[in-house]
């Protein structure tokens, strides 16, 4: 049985496979550099948390809440004042 394009009459023999072997591994380099560069910042994944901008009255809130002005308590209570009033639907809180 002759197998690998006649590897017995002078074909290529096992070097036929490295061709395909090649092209899958430049293809899936282009595809992983694409991924890591290009295409990161135009999608919004799941795990991507909405942001709060710095001078936001949630991000001033949380300030607050680490810097023990506030007890946890206020804290949630008037963090869901400011939800309702921004439209955020985030649950882990503020800041």
């Amino acid at each position: 049985m002759q197998t690998l394009a006649n590897f017995g009459d002078g074909g290529p023999g096992p070097w036929i496979l490295l061709f395909p072997v090649i092209w899958a591994l430049i293809i899936g380099g282009g595809i992983a550099l694409l991924r890591r560069t290009v295409w990161r910042g135009r999608r919004g994944g799941p795990w991507r948390q909405p942001t709060v901008e710095k001078d936001s009255p949630i991000a001033a809130l949380g300030h607050r809440f680490a810097s023990g002005e506030i007890d946890e308590d206020e804290y949630w209570r008037r963090l869901s004042v400011l939800n309702e009033e921004f439209g955020r639907t985030a649950k882990g809180g503020g800041a």
